[in-house]
Formats: structure tokens, C-alpha cells, sequence
């Protein structure tokens, strides 16, 4: 087979082409790795807002009850203030909650690991036509 020899300028329009090709390819997988965690996130956060509504509800009919059943003991108004104490402890534990489950959506790692990789090969490439 026989060498053919290429100008520098076609090697670097190839090499800018390949480049260009790998990062198209490199975007094209982080949309698919983002949507897949997304369509998890919104299944997940779908649950969590119906099961808020109801438990919002539930949660006031109960806070009423509480309300009335320590108005027995106590004024009014300390009723009022010893429930509203108490949710608002609830409330920051739930959120509490929340939070650390969000945190468990994962990014997109074997994207940012390929395209760590790409700069790697871009910078070995670029030191190879010096």
C-alpha cells in the first residue's frame, strides 16, 4: 500500500473535524444521562407532591383536633402555640429529609469522565503537531 502524503493543513482540518465530532457525541450523551435522571426526578417529585397535598390536609384536621383537645387544659391560645411549635419542628425535619434526597439524583459521570478524557487526548494532540 502505498504512503500518500498529506499537507499539514489537511491533518489539523481532520483533527479539528474528529474533535468536533467527539464533542457533538460527548453533548449528545450528557442530554441522554440529564434526561434519564430528570424523568427520575420528576416520577420522584410527582409522589412527593401528591403525598404533600394529602398529608397537608390529614395534617390540619389533626392540628385542629390538637388545638381543641388542649383547649381543654389550657387557653387557647397556648394550645394554639404548643401545635404550632411542634409542626414546626416536623416541618423542618421533613424538609431536612427532602433535601438529602434530592441530593441522591446523580450527575452525569461517565460523561464528565469521557470528556475528561477528550481534553486529555486534545492536549496529547495538539503537543504531537508542535
Amino acid at each position: 500500500m502505498a504512503l500518500v502524503e498529506r499537507s499539514v493543513t489537511n491533518v489539523l482540518q481532520d483533527i479539528v473535524g474528529n474533535i468536533q465530532a467527539i464533542v457533538r457525541s460527548e453533548v449528545r450523551l450528557a442530554k441522554l444521562e440529564v434526561r434519564e435522571e430528570a424523568i427520575k426526578a420528576k416520577g420522584a417529585a410527582l409522589f412527593l407532591a401528591i403525598g404533600a397535598v394529602c398529608g397537608v390536609f390529614a395534617l390540619l384536621f389533626l392540628l385542629w383536633t390538637v388545638v381543641y383537645a388542649l383547649a381543654i387544659a389550657v387557653p387557647v391560645w397556648i394550645a394554639t402555640l404548643i401545635v404550632t411549635f411542634l409542626v414546626g419542628i416536623a416541618a423542618g425535619l421533613t424538609l431536612n429529609i427532602g433535601v438529602k434526597r434530592l441530593k441522591a439524583v446523580n450527575p452525569p459521570d461517565r460523561t464528565i469522565e469521557t470528556m475528561k478524557e477528550n481534553a486529555q487526548w486534545i492536549k496529547q494532540a495538539k503537543q504531537q503537531i508542535k
